[in-house]
């Protein structure tokens, strides 16, 4: 068997060598210097594999004894260990496209040409500021009730409870499209929702008269500000929009009243 001290010794040769330790197990060197734990093992039927166990001295002679053992135990069990560590590779790659940020990124996707463009912002925006910083890394599957939670009270803590429902009905929608899609067998948001706080709707002041409406538009007019501020004050006095809508107006949006000098 091999020692610690001969294998710090083990100098690169004109030609690859290999010192052997027990069990299967060698360090195989190379002429350019590199060494490397190599496990020879021998399948039914007397077919010959070789497991790569990595580089030495990264991995040392107890590392590359270890590991040599655990594959000892998946050929005791009937298991390929080339096979399995192959599964392994494909399981961590699938897990990697199949986490919570990856999905909601997909699922956001396939809704966006059936939303406006800032709503379609505004959902993306409120996920990246309040569900993946906690669960976007994790795999769709292994998020829990008590995770989502966690992350949804954060949100309460901040006095946004309307904010954190919305979430979770933005959750909720990413883990159907995930059931859908095979990547994940429940969907924790749908359990979430009596576990969060009541949005309470105040009444909202409303203006009901002509006079009120006067008197309102001259209070906004007093009031310091951009022209351009005022000009949407106007307008949405005059239509009545939404004053995300008058926001994220552009020009093109709006016709010319002279068409010799279009705006």
């Amino acid at each position: 068997m091999l020692t610690d001290r001969q294998v710090r010794a083990a100098a690169p040769s004109e030609k690859p060598y290999k010192l052997t330790d027990a069990q299967g197990l060698h360090l195989a060197v190379q002429p350019g210097g590199s060494r490397l734990w190599r496990y020879r093992y021998e399948l039914p039927g007397g077919k010959e594999r070789v497991l790569a166990l990595g580089a030495y001295p990264e991995v040392s002679l107890a590392d590359a004894r270890a590991a040599r053992d655990d594959a000892r135990r998946l050929l005791r069990q009937g298991v390929d260990p080339s096979t399995e560590r192959r599964k392994a590779k494909l399981l961590s790659a699938r897990s990697a496209v199949e986490t919570f940020e990856a999905v909601s990124r997909a699922w956001h996707d396939r809704q966006t040409p059936g939303w406006t463009a800032t709503h379609a912002a505004h959902v993306m925006a409120s996920m990246e500021a309040d569900l993946f910083p906690a669960l976007g890394p994790i795999p769709l599957r292994e998020i829990t009730p008590p995770l989502l939670l966690t992350a949804l009270h954060k949100v309460e803590a901040r006095g946004a409870n309307d904010r954190a429902h919305r979430l979770r009905q933005r959750a909720e929608a990413v883990f159907a499209y995930g059931i859908a899609s095979g990547l994940c067998d429940a969907n924790p948001a749908a359990l979430v929702g009596a576990a969060l706080a009541p949005v309470r709707h105040g009444q909202r002041p409303a203006v009901t008269t002509l006079d009120g409406a006067r008197r309102l538009l001259r209070e906004v007019e007093a009031v310091p500000a951009h022209p351009v501020t005022r000009l949407a004050n106007r307008l949405l006095a005059l239509t009545a929009l939404r004053p995300g809508e008058v926001r994220q107006a552009e020009w093109t949006e709006f016709a010319a009243l002279d068409p010799a000098n279009p705006v």
